[in-house]
C-alpha cells in the first residue's frame, strides 16, 4: 500500500544534475570534517533525489527549476529572483542560493506555477510560488554548467 503525503510532488532532475548531487552527498557524508549543519539539508536532498524522475538534459522542459537555474520567485509579501546553485559558489547576497539550503532543495526539479514549501533552519514552515524560470542551462544548451 502507498501513502502519500499531501505535499509530494513529481520533481524532474537531469541525469548530469543526479550524477553531480548524488556525488556532493558521498561526498559530504563521508567527509569527516564536513559542516554539521549541512547534515539535515543532505538528507532531505537524498530524499528529493530518491523520488526525482530522471531526464536526459534535452528532454527537460524550460519550465524546470534545474541547477544552475535563474528564478523568480514569489513569497506573497515580495518577488524575487535567484540561482540555484552548488553549495561552493553559494553566495546568498547575490541571489545564489545552495540546493543544500531548504529553500534550493525545495526547489530542484520543480515547475513554473508550483508553490513549494519548505522549513527555514528555525523551524517555521514558508513558502513561496516559482513564477517563472529566467534561465535554464539545458534550455540555453548551456550543458557544461
Amino acid at each position: 500500500m502507498n501513502t502519500h503525503i499531501a505535499n509530494d510532488r513529481t520533481i524532474h532532475v537531469t541525469n548530469q544534475d543526479m550524477e553531480r548531487l548524488r556525488a556532493l552527498i558521498a561526498e559530504s557524508g563521508s567527509n569527516a570534517r564536513a559542516d554539521d549543519r549541512d547534515r539535515p539539508y543532505l538528507t532531505t536532498l537524498s530524499a528529493e533525489l530518491d523520488r526525482a524522475v530522471v531526464l536526459d538534459a534535452d528532454a527537460v522542459t524550460p519550465d524546470v527549476v534545474t541547477m544552475n537555474s535563474r528564478i523568480r520567485l514569489r513569497d506573497g509579501r515580495r518577488t524575487w529572483t535567484m540561482t540555484l546553485v552548488f553549495p561552493e559558489k553559494a553566495d546568498a547576497e547575490n541571489g545564489d542560493i545552495s540546493v543544500l539550503a531548504p529553500l534550493g532543495a525545495a526547489l530542484l526539479g520543480c515547475r513554473v506555477g508550483q508553490r513549494v514549501t519548505f522549513r527555514v533552519p528555525g523551524g517555521e514552515e514558508r513558502s513561496c510560488d516559482i513564477l517563472s524560470v529566467l534561465y535554464q542551462p539545458e534550455a540555453a544548451g548551456d550543458l557544461h554548467l
